[in-house]
């Protein structure tokens, strides 16, 4: 059975790029999501992330009318649900995945299915999380039978399908890279296949839906691990005055040896929180997973300290100065280079952390935004040639490649990247 229309249940990093890349193939796609904001920008032909390439191809398969927006979910062939997957506010020192928005996006789509549909989550899941999406569509449509009930021969068809996508790169990527397909049947994965082969050029690997739900778990779970090693490295080596990314270099000179980059903690909506989700249903044996998150999460704090001490060591050296007299430039807000995500960002919170605690002015450099989210009030968006002309202590955060080609004269750097150190 042909896929004449999609439907792409949530517009946002993933959710928008992938709807473009079917709707370039000259398919039929419905994007649904519940931001009137993003439904009435992309209806202009237009987008509301930061993306090389989406603009051209949003506008071009608006203007042909391959694309829509809306906010409710219309009838189709298969449904891609591509929502958020936080974690429950409960305060546990282990949080606990939040599955309220793949809820209500079944529930939402439920209404409009039909015999012989197809639906993928895409959302980075909890493993078992496919499974419990099926129990609520069939809940909602007992009508319909599902895999869980009727096997091979299910009226609709369930699979699970992560994205594995670089921000920055996800054009490319979408189509380039291979694609963990797990479907509940043979017949699921089959049919998922079919679908992702409209535009996916890389190999379509087909498992089951927990396996493939515990595929990206643990290829950011390995990630995570690797950077808290590095992360670690580094403040061990700020003790013992040795330069981090000196030794790191000197280390990857071994033919089997490939350290990664300490920075000031982990973000993004992967790294810094798919571990948790093998950690909070795991807990007494994700032993090294749980440590590794417990050593980035900390890094930003050391961070914080490193500004402390700079302010003190500040003063010592201007006598006639008080705190509120101190500038700080924070160069980089969003989670890694070049895009403007700044979710899950350490260099947000460790900015906004400062401002709370300081009592002169907080500057925050980030040439990817044009305003500030609003829980950074009281900290002015300037450029990178104002913050360095008029702040006191400098506090590189992303290395973004505005700031790479630039030098900072000053005796107060506080340097998490490394880029400066090679001026």
């Amino acid at each position: 059975m042909s896929f004449n229309t999609i439907s792409v249940v949530g517009l946002g990093y993933i959710g928008l790029p992938t709807a473009a890349m079917f709707a370039s193939r000259k398919k039929k796609v419905i994007g649904v999501d519940v931001n009137q904001h993003a439904v009435d920008t992309i209806n202009r032909g237009e987008i509301h992330i930061v993306e090389p390439e989406l603009d051209m191809i949003v506008h071009a398969a608006v203007k042909e009318g391959y694309l829509k927006a809306t906010l409710s979910p219309e009838q189709a062939d298969a449904f891609l649900i591509a929502v958020p997957t936080p974690f429950k506010n409960n305060n546990s020192q282990i949080p606990e995945p939040d599955l309220t928005y793949i809820h209500r996006a079944s529930e939402a789509i439920a209404p409009v299915l039909k015999k012989g549909d197809l639906v993928i989550l895409e959302s980075t899941s909890p493993v078992g999380a496919t499974e419990q999406m099926a129990d609520w569509l069939s809940a909602a449509r007992p009508d319909l039978s599902f895999p869980q009930q009727a096997g091979e021969n299910a009226d609709v068809n369930i699979a699970h399908c992560p994205e594995r996508v670089l921000p920055g790169h996800v054009v490319r990527e979408l189509v380039e890279n291979d694609r963990v397909i797990g479907g509940m049947t043979t017949h699921c994965s089959a049919r998922a296949v079919e679908l992702y082969k409209t535009f996916v050029k890389g190999e379509c690997v087909i498992t089951n839906a927990r396996t493939a739900e515990m595929a990206k778990l643990t290829e950011n779970s390995c990630r995570d691990v690797q950077i808290a090693f590095a992360n670690e490295l580094s403040v061990i080596c700020d003790k013992l005055e040795i330069d981090v990314w000196e030794l790191i270099s000197l280390a990857n000179r071994h033919p089997r040896i490939n350290i990664l980059q300490p920075g000031p903690g982990v973000g993004g909506h992967c790294i810094a929180v798919d571990p948790w989700f093998i950690v909070s249903q795991n807990p007494e044996d994700a032993r090294i997973i749980h440590t590794a998150r417990k050593v980035n999460s900390s890094k930003p704090e050391w961070v914080v300290n490193k500004v402390k001490l700079a302010i003190a060591d500040f003063l010592q050296a201007n006598s006639d100065k008080t705190a509120k007299d101190i500038t700080i430039a924070c160069y980089g807000l969003s989670f890694k280079p070049d895009i403007d995500d700044l979710r899950e960002s350490p260099a947000l919170d460790i900015t906004k952390e400062i401002a709370a605690f300081h009592k002169g002015a907080v500057l925050a450099v980030e040439p990817n935004i044009e305003r500030l989210p609003g829980e950074l009030n009281g900290i002015e968006l300037t450029s990178f040639d104002n913050a360095k002309k008029v702040a006191d202590i400098h506090l590189m955060l992303v290395d973004h490649k505005e700031f790479k080609t630039n030098k900072i004269d000053s005796p107060s750097i506080i340097d998490t990247k490394g880029i400066w150190k090679k001026f």
